[in-house]
């Protein structure tokens, strides 16, 4: 009882002191998803807006789209167009529609934060990011992701479930199981499969437990991958991979259906490539020096995976937070990041310019080997992996800069955004239903104040963001999850 005493003694001093006045005010935060829904009429008129279909076609301008029971009921020209009767107009003069981005290599998990920045051959350790990332992507825009990896597989049944009930604003969840890793992984969080018995269940049980995909790691063996493939196939789900052991064409005649990173994560073009072997090269951007995606081995390789129907997630966000003396990231991630994940972030940004890789040319033989795949009739996804060693890749704000570094790229703001939209809803075989604004579809549609086609930085502009009829408010989403990023 003495000490219960003294605690509460101690907690109204410290409310009495100076420092106790120096603290941020507390934060107030809302609970279940209908907080942040400022739109959710029976019938909802988007007049005088412009259009981007996410065909790749061009713009439309001065459009208007009616929405009932969160479906897409109708698409017109505002001056031509009927309003329902009793419906809730909303006039957008001087704002875009586009379709909701599917994220297609999202996790809910980002770096632990450490307070020292992340030092080289540190364990890479991961916290659940169950609060604050779904209302991020959702906030961003994103309305549809794939999770590429799970760190609490239960926690991200439960953050799914949520969403689906309403009890909570995210996006729809497409989940991937925990990782398919061999013996070698440096995550101390993940099952290492002991053979093709224990690979075979292991998707058995992840697929009972209501996972739909499946993603292979660094160093998962060749027979380990080829089971993982026929069971997940066996019951009509996908498997991707993020992989070292096995080259991209061996993983194509495996079967794999995605393969995650691009160029950056075939190893089968190093020097030191032994069989089934991940090489110690591996992931050293200098390995990638010399590297031409127009030379014939590379070609071969593109023609190869188009031939197996493998689709490339595109992931250029990761790999340029890690350019040496890169942009320092903007404000509003710094304003969602905790203080000692922003810590974490400025000390291993600096201590990257201290020992230079040069990964902005790895970057640029990135973006040209994406080009040649959609050239050669690859289908080419985008996605986040908001995991990057500095922490500079946060959720939602990442898969914008995703699209617009798909630009940098060479694809036109129509092409990237109809990569980050209809291409992952075909994959996922959800094409029927989003991934473009059509009559008929569900009603997932971004409003953006400007005009992407003409510049895609207009894409960070998000003002609303329709989830099955369901209008969010973004800046109220973005609001509530301040300086929690890294904690929850």
């Amino acid at each position: 009882m003495s000490k219960l005493i003294s605690v509460t003694i101690w907690i109204l001093l410290l409310v009495d002191c100076p420092f106790a006045q120096q603290l941020p005010p507390a934060i107030s935060v809302p609970t279940g998803s209908e907080e942040f829904v400022v739109v959710n009429a029976p019938v909802v008129v988007l007049k005088h807006i412009r259009i981007i279909d996410g065909t790749g076609s061009a713009a439309a301008d001065d459009q208007s789209i009616v929405i009932a029971d969160g479906i897409i009921r109708a698409i017109q020209p505002s001056a031509s167009a009927t309003e329902p009767v009793s419906a809730r107009v909303l006039d957008l003069s001087g704002h875009t529609a586009i379709p909701g981005l599917v994220g297609m290599h999202e996790h809910l998990f980002y770096i632990a934060p450490t307070g020292h920045g992340h030092l080289p051959g540190e364990p890479r350790l991961f916290t659940e990011m169950a609060f604050s990332f779904p209302r991020l992507y959702l906030a961003a825009g994103v309305t549809t992701i794939r999770t590429a990896g799970s760190i609490e597989p239960y926690t991200d049944l439960n953050v799914k479930r949520n969403i689906d009930l309403g009890y909570s604003p995210g996006p729809k969840i497409h989940l991937t199981s925990p990782f398919l890793e061999g013996e070698g992984s440096n995550r101390l969080q993940v099952h290492i499969l002991k053979g093709q018995e224990d690979t075979a269940r292991f998707v058995n049980y992840w697929a009972d437990e209501g996972f739909t995909s499946f993603k292979a790691y660094v160093n998962i063996s060749k027979d380990d991958l080829r089971t993982a493939i026929e069971t997940a196939h066996a019951r009509g789900l996908k498997v991707t991979g993020h992989l070292c052991t096995i080259g991209f064409r061996e993983a194509a005649s495996l079967g794999i259906d995605n393969l995650e990173h691009g160029l950056y994560s075939d190893s089968e073009f190093l020097p030191d490539k032994q069989p089934n072997k991940c090489p110690s090269t591996y992931g050293s951007s200098r390995t990638m020096l010399g590297i031409d995606p127009d030379t014939q081995p590379i070609t071969d390789m593109i023609r190869d995976l188009v031939q197996h129907q493998v689709a490339i997630t595109s992931t250029l966000v990761v790999r340029e937070v890690g350019i040496p003396n890169h942009a320092l990231i903007d404000q509003r991630t710094r304003d969602v990041l905790s203080p000692v994940s922003l810590m974490d972030y400025l000390l291993t940004h600096a201590q990257a310019a201290l020992h230079p890789e040069p990964v902005a040319e790895l970057v640029a033989t990135e973006m040209k080997f994406e080009r040649a795949f959609v050239k050669a009739g690859g289908l080419l996804m985008a996605g986040l992996d908001p995991t990057a060693t500095n922490g500079a890749a946060v959720a939602g704000f990442g898969d914008q800069r995703e699209v617009e570094l798909l630009v940098e790229a060479g694809f036109t703001p129509l092409e990237a955004i109809h990569i980050a939209t209809q291409n992952g809803a075909k994959f996922l075989g959800e094409h029927q239903r989003i991934g473009t604004l059509e009559v008929g579809k569900q009603a997932d549609i971004v409003v953006i104040r400007g005009d992407p086609s003409k510049d895609i930085k207009d894409i960070e502009n998000v003002e609303l963001v329709f989830k099955d009829g369901k209008g969010y408010d973004s800046r109220k989403l973005i609001d509530s999850v301040r300086g929690l990023v890294g904690l929850r």
